[in-house]
């Protein structure tokens, strides 16, 4: 490891096991990831070309509901699963959108959180939290969801390419219903979730390099019906659970032109309403 790359390493991260936040940041054309992230997100391409294309998509996705979000009234958000920052990160759509938008960030990846913390330095609208997305009270309870998060009032949660590293036997519904107990009505829930509903064998085949690469991520996909029944109470705005391009485009710089990377992940908004 260069001393360069030292600099911005948190102390304990094993450098040796790959991450998916970080070979996301890859795909994203980021800079904070290893070579064994790389590795991994290399052979993955190499099955489905294209596949940059569709972690761009979702980058996209997440503006145009940030954004959305923002203009039906909502000031506060909890990113759940925020990953390594980037272009066009919550705090700075929303915050754009309306000052007074407060946002936490939840990730487990020590170097995610690292640089989130850097990144917020200074905006007393903003924080993260180091947690696992498998224990919702400590994130509810944490001091910055306390501090920054009125749970009176609508809240935006957001849980992009989050939940298919949740496999059945974790309940990913009890989970949930967990995280949308203190939801008021007005609340919002954004999913994108991969799926195998449009794409051939070289998806399981890339499934199986992450499977191989030891990482604890794992992908556990689902169908259309599958990912549609994890929204419970919260009523689907239009145009309901569509592939990621296809909610609310607002130019070419939100789909790919790659048809199969534009339905590789499903996305969706609900609405609480009560």
């Amino acid at each position: 490891m260069s001393q360069q790359q030292q600099d911005w390493v948190p102390p304990g991260v094993d450098t040796s096991v790959p991450s998916m936040a970080r070979t996301y940041d890859y795909m994203l054309g980021g800079g904070h990831n290893f070579a064994v992230d790389r590795e991994v997100g290399i052979k993955i391409e190499s099955l489905m070309p294209g596949l940059k294309q569709a972690a761009r998509v979702n980058r996209a996705f997440l503006g145009r509901v940030v954004r959305f979000m923002a203009g039906q009234g909502v000031r506060q958000f909890l990113d759940i699963g925020s990953g390594i920052p980037t272009v066009g990160n919550v705090h700075q759509i929303a915050q754009h959108e309306h000052p007074d938008c407060r946002v936490v960030y939840v990730d487990r990846d020590p170097i995610a959180v690292a640089h989130s913390e850097l990144m917020l330095a200074g905006n007393d609208k903003a924080a993260v939290v180091q947690a696992d997305m498998r224990d919702p009270e400590s994130i509810l309870g944490s001091p910055q969801v306390r501090e920054l998060l009125d749970f009176s009032q609508p809240v935006g949660l957001l849980m992009l390419l989050m939940l298919h590293w949740v496999p059945d036997e974790d309940d990913p519904r009890g989970l949930l219903d967990r995280y949308w107990a203190p939801l008021v009505a007005g609340s919002y829930f954004a999913v994108t979730h991969a799926t195998g509903d449009n794409q051939g064998e070289h998806l399981a085949e890339a499934t199986g390099v992450i499977r191989r690469s030891n990482s604890p991520d794992q992908m556990n996909l689902r169908t259309r019906e599958q990912i549609k029944a994890m929204f419970g109470p919260f009523e689907l705005v239009e145009p309901g659970l569509v592939g990621c391009a296809m909610w609310r485009p607002g130019g070419p710089g939100d789909i790919s032109d790659d048809p199969d990377m534009n339905m590789l992940v499903y996305a969706g908004v609900g609405r609480k309403s009560e």
